[in-house]
């Protein structure tokens, strides 16, 4: 059973930066595709990025993070992190990792296990 742990969301100021973690269990993340999705009070969950199975590049589904958010993965550490940057309060949200064995997509259907999604609470 593929466990996801995220961790890493708290309250931070306008301008500040984040890092959240994803640690999987059950299975190696190597060779998964790694989407971080979104959502807001009211709103629809939003895909942010997904890092890509096979080269680990970014793919991102979110314009407004181009430029602040990195996703990375650690295959020793078995996690994913996403590291958020410039942070202003229209990131608020919780946030979410999710893993699927094919190729990115921001649709989240597609994904197979997730996480249990970790508050992040940007002030201004």
């Amino acid at each position: 059973q593929v466990q996801l742990v995220e961790s890493g969301g708290g309250l931070v100021q306008s301008g500040g930066s984040l890092r959240l973690s994803c640690a999987a269990s059950g299975s190696t993340l190597e060779n998964s595709a790694i989407g971080w999705f979104r959502q807001a009070p009211g709103k629809e969950r939003e895909g942010v990025l997904c890092i890509s199975r096979t080269s680990d590049r970014n793919i991102y589904y979110a314009d407004s993070v181009k430029g602040r958010f990195t996703g990375s993965r650690d295959k020793g550490k078995n996690t994913v992190y996403l590291q958020m940057n410039s942070l202003t309060p229209e990131d608020t949200a919780v946030y979410y990792c999710a893993m699927m064995y094919g190729y990115c997509s921001d649709y989240p259907q597609r994904y197979r296990y997730w996480g249990q999604g970790t508050q992040v609470t940007v002030s201004s």
